[in-house]
């Protein structure tokens, strides 16, 4: 590890220019590339007390060894030598791009003699026009086959096309009314690039005229007793329909923009972007990012921009729309507009269609970044991989077969509750996913709920073992499940784990070791994972152990504790709804939902339930005599809810409104 005083540049040194810098490693490797408005300020922030830095950033200044850096003109050229240094080096500490590729677009090469439609990767060649990106090569096959009915334009290869010129006989295209076949003069020069000029303006969104017109053509031919072209005509509308259908419109003005999205944890980052041609999305990719350097969303902005268009091969549309700009956004949007030849409006959308669109794409983005994880976490030597490592960082005697996670969750106090998920093999087992709820005390303190929920669930583990001497299995959910076993006890809890996890940093560990101590437990492993650096906290330690931020082991201990915090969420939200739609009606015995909601559609809301005769409910359908008499003896016994505050509104209402409050609170929970 490398002291950065002793390649500190002297004071004076660094220029104030724009330019980017490259630290290296004692081996000469580079291993970060950045770029400044002014160096001087810049790489001095880097060489400061070690404590003040970024966990991440403090790693890279002591891994490097040496640093030198490039004056140049203005931002905008500081900007495109990152991006270029960044591909040429590969530097470890910058953010990387996985799972990118050269996605496929449908091009149309109006720079040959006879132009040819065919899926095309990489760099963009001058006079050829191209359509998407999309997805897969064969979504754009699908979209070529339906229109090559109504536009017959070439597709076939060089080498085909010169063969059939020889042999004077079309390919098989040519003969099912695929192809116009110019190999054979079937069409002339100018005919068939009218042919594909027409194909790249129905693909570009000029749709409405054409299809128009082909309609026209169609009446007409119907009008003349031509059905057969008539038919023929119906088809090829049909078939350019359902062409169209494969893009439908998402914007009404015909819009040509990219719309950029992220979804990121700690650790990762799933880029999407949605390529958006005349109204119309014609493409759409993505990449996971690794976060090896401390970056916030706009600079993951910034970076996805580079890696989009940096390479030459994506043009740049009028609009791109990101979810946080660039600080400062001025040089990315003059980057843009260069490369584009004319104004880019590089914005985040606030309002309508747009704003909608890209709500989209963010979900897009995190559905790629779950299903990333979820591949990882499906590999059985990923896993096998990260429970040796989390054994090795714990220092711990075998790998932690059965790992248990708790989380306390509460609104402000309220309804607060406590989960265990539990992990075997690195994989969730759901079936005996535990909830509590805490009952020793009121309020808010996540320590004393810990304590508490820890102690519940190992005393519930001695008790059965002293009783039974033997493991059973569980399948409830809840620790308040309904007796199910022969003797009418309740099920009880599998196996102790060989490693306790909790959702927080010392307080919360040591609470846990003090649960733990005072029931004589000593052979479960404890730590805690601190969600703001990610740290392992164990017990009786004043330091973290800090695992690479690579580590498969780290990204295991971050699922199970994402897992206990939604589990724990979802328990709160249940039981807070619950809690604030309940009604004077839920305590008539014999009254099932269905009539509860009867006689509130009828009467509106308790109170005048309560006002209500027995005749009068009695004219609800589905209410007897009997149930009337019986919902009317528990109202009135029953003493009026006191009044309570709708937070949302202000509004004091009673326990009739009391079930609409749901629905207009929306508080978030721990």
């Amino acid at each position: 590890m490398a002291d950065p005083s002793t390649y500190r540049p002297a004071p004076g040194a660094i220029p104030l220019s724009p330019g980017v810098y490259r630290f290296r490693d004692e081996h000469g490797r580079v291993i970060y590339v950045g770029k400044a408005k002014s160096l001087r300020p810049r790489l001095s922030s880097y060489f400061q007390d070690l404590a003040n830095l970024h966990p991440r950033t403090a790693t890279m200044v002591t891994t490097a060894a040496s640093v030198e850096w490039t004056v140049v003109g203005t931002e905008v050229e500081a900007l495109q030598l990152e991006y270029s240094w960044i591909k040429e080096f590969d530097p470890r500490f910058n953010v990387k791009y996985r799972d990118d590729k050269s996605y496929p677009e449908l091009a149309v090469t109006l720079n040959e003699q006879f132009p040819r439609v065919q899926v095309m990767r990489g760099a963009h060649k001058k006079g050829v026009r191209y359509f998407g990106p999309y997805g897969h090569a064969w979504a754009i096959r699908e979209t070529v086959d339906l229109m090559l009915r109504v536009f017959p334009v070439r597709t076939c290869s060089n080498g085909v096309f010169k063969r059939a010129q020889q042999v004077g006989r079309p390919c098989l295209l040519g003969y099912i009314g695929k192809c116009a076949a110019p190999c054979v003069g079937k069409i002339d020069e100018a005919g068939h690039r009218a042919l594909a000029e027409e194909f790249c303006d129905f693909m570009a969104g000029r749709t409405g005229n054409y299809l128009r017109r082909l309609e026209d053509e169609m009446r007409a031919a119907a009008a003349e007793l031509e059905y057969e072209k008539a038919g023929r005509l119906r088809d090829d509308i049909e078939a350019l329909k359902r062409a169209m259908e494969k893009n439908a419109v998402v914007l009404a003005d015909g819009t040509d923009a990219d719309l950029l999205a992220l979804a990121e944890d700690e650790l990762e980052a799933a880029v999407q972007i949605f390529h958006v041609r005349g109204g119309r999305v014609r493409g759409q990719r993505g990449w996971v990012t690794d976060k090896v350097e401390d970056v916030d969303t706009a600079a993951l902005v910034e970076h996805a921009l580079q890696q989009l268009y940096g390479g030459g091969s994506e043009t740049v549309p009028r609009e791109v729309l990101v979810p946080a700009l660039p600080e400062p956004a001025e040089p990315v949007q003059e980057w843009l507009a260069g490369l584009r030849g004319s104004g880019v409006d590089l914005r985040v959308p606030q309002r309508g269609d747009k704003k909608d669109l890209m709500a989209t794409v963010a979900r897009n983005a995190q559905q790629a970044l779950a299903l990333h994880k979820t591949k990882r976490a499906g590999d059985l030597t990923t896993r096998s991989r990260a429970l040796q490592e989390i054994a090795d960082a714990l220092e711990l005697d075998s790998v932690p077969l059965r790992i248990e996670c708790f989380d306390i969750s509460h609104l402000q106090g309220d309804d607060v509750v406590a989960s265990m998920v539990v992990f075997e093999d690195g994989l969730a087992r759901k079936s005996e996913y535990r909830r509590f709820q805490i009952k020793g005390f009121e309020g808010q303190d996540d320590v004393r709920s810990m304590h508490e929920v820890i102690g519940r669930r190992f005393r519930r583990y001695l008790q059965e073992r002293e009783q039974t001497g033997e493991w059973a299995v569980v399948e409830e959910e809840d620790e308040t499940a309904s007796p199910t076993a022969e003797d009418g006890r309740p099920k009880r809890f599998a196996y102790p784990p060989q490693l306790l996890v909790v959702d927080g940093g010392q307080p919360q560990v040591a609470a846990a070791r003090r649960a733990l101590d005072e029931l004589g437990i000593d052979d479960v492993a404890l730590c805690g994972l601190a969600k703001r650096l990610e740290e392992v906290w164990l017990p009786g330690q004043d330091d973290p152990v800090v695992l690479p931020r690579s580590s498969e082991g780290l990204y295991l201990l971050q699922r199970v504790r994402d897992e206990a915090h939604r589990f724990a969420i979802t328990y709160q939200r249940a039981k807070r709804a619950k809690r604030l739609t309940s009604s004077g009606l839920d305590a008539v015995p014999g009254l099932g939902e269905s009539r509860r909601t009867a006689l509130l559609k009828h009467f509106g809301s308790v109170k005048r339930i309560r006002g209500a005769t027995v005749e009068e409910i009695c004219a609800v359908p589905g209410i007897g005599r009997r149930t009337a008499e019986t919902v009317v003896q528990a109202l009135s016994s029953r003493p009026p809810v006191a009044f309570a505050v709708n937070t949302a509104t202000g509004e004091i209402m009673g326990d009739d409104a009391q079930q609409n409050v749901a629905s207009t609170e929306s508080g978030e929970p721990k």
